[in-house]
């Protein structure tokens, strides 16, 4: 899919009325309005807390995988990790976004160290999400996270390709398309532009360095301690590899409820605008206090879209004042499971001149001549 770093403008169309007239357009200028200025304090001891308290939660998990060998005691301390790496991704996330400190120089080593365990490139992370995805939410041919295929575009795929499109667009797929997606072809494998390539170079040195050094240093360990290769190899698998597949899987989910289910429009270029992408294409979806404890408020994603800068911590104030001056317009629900299955079910393809979502089923009945029923 392409992709530009330049800002998108917003569509002009023929308003009603004066006062309708910038929403008309698209602009976001009416929003940022009501949110109160409160939303943006972010004082630097409450950003170092939320690092800190994650990477000592990071340090339980490590410790735990380190030193319990039975699968079913590593399995929850796995699912620690993986929740855990997702927390100071988001840490990383807001540094990032420039949201959680006001110094650049303390938010680029909060970053770079937070997003270190989730093996994410700092510099590339902020190329392609702050200055892609944010930029083009949901725009087709430059949004790049979840962009959804047409059915004439899954018509001219391989059949490996169909099967690998059916996998990953599937509830347990998610993982496996951010690993590929975004995290491989994005981050660690793709050319970024010239004035980008110098720093996302260095950083990523810096993650493979990271993954080299803990793997050397556990294999350094097996061996001294007489593990033998099944369990020297087991001993890295769960420290290492294993926390980073199933960050990647809470990852990858979490950004496929933010931007796909059929309520959720894509927008051909011509079309798109900034309200569209910001306001009407992610969500707000309530989450329990346990688990909203490690992702710190990331599921409530339209004001972040509306304006990056809101730390996460006052996202659902945000989004109160949001949802008071334009009522019904925020996608506002609980989280929920059954829910993104079904999503997946359905959300496969794209019709981009009708706005809607189609299910492979729908896609192969609307054009039976054109697309192939391949599994």
């Amino acid at each position: 899919m392409a992709s530009t770093l330049t800002d998108a403008p917003g569509v002009d169309r023929p308003a009603a009325d004066r006062k309708d007239a910038k929403q008309e357009r698209g602009s976001l200028r009416p929003v940022l309005e009501v949110i109160p200025d409160e939303c943006y304090d972010n004082p630097t001891w409450k950003g170092l807390a939320y690092f800190a308290r994650d990477l000592a939660l990071y340090g339980v998990a490590v410790w735990g995988l380190f030193t319990f060998a039975n699968p079913l005691i590593v399995l929850p301390f796995l699912v620690l990790a993986a929740l855990v790496i997702s927390g100071l991704f988001i840490v990383g996330h807001d540094a990032a976004h420039g949201a959680l400190f006001k110094s650049d120089r303390l938010a680029s080593i909060v970053g770079h160290v937070a997003m270190l365990p989730g093996w994410h490139v700092y510099e590339g992370w902020k190329l392609g999400h702050n200055r892609v995805h944010h930029h083009y939410t949901v725009r087709q041919d430059f949004d790049f996270v979840w962009h959804p295929y047409t059915a004439e575009q899954y018509r001219d795929m391989s059949t490996f390709e169909r099967l690998r499109h059916r996998f990953e667009w599937s509830w347990a797929g998610a993982g496996m398309y951010y690993l590929r997606e975004v995290w491989w072809k994005r981050m660690m494998v793709g050319e970024p532009p010239k004035r980008w390539r110098a720093k996302i170079r260095r950083d990523r040195i810096i993650v493979w360095s990271f993954v080299a050094a803990s793997t050397l240093a556990l294999v350094a360990y097996g061996v001294t301690a007489g593990l033998g290769l099944l369990g020297t190899a087991w001993l890295v698998a769960r420290v290492v590899l294993l926390p980073f597949l199933a960050f990647n899987y809470v990852i990858g989910s979490f950004v496929h409820v933010h931007h796909i289910q059929p309520g959720i429009r894509w927008w051909k270029r011509r079309e798109w605008t900034k309200w569209h992408g910001q306001m009407e294409g992610t969500t707000v979806l309530r989450v329990n206090p346990v688990l909203n404890f490690f992702v710190h408020w990331i599921m409530v994603h339209v004001p972040h879209h509306v304006d990056v800068r809101i730390p996460m911590y006052h996202l659902e104030r945000a989004t109160d004042a949001m949802a008071e001056a334009f009522p019904g317009v925020i996608h506002d629900e609980p989280l929920s499971f059954r829910d993104f299955m079904a999503n997946t079910r359905v959300c496969k393809l794209y019709d981009f001149d009708a706005g809607r979502w189609l299910s492979y089923q729908e896609a192969l009945a609307a054009t039976p001549d054109e697309v192939p029923a391949a599994a």
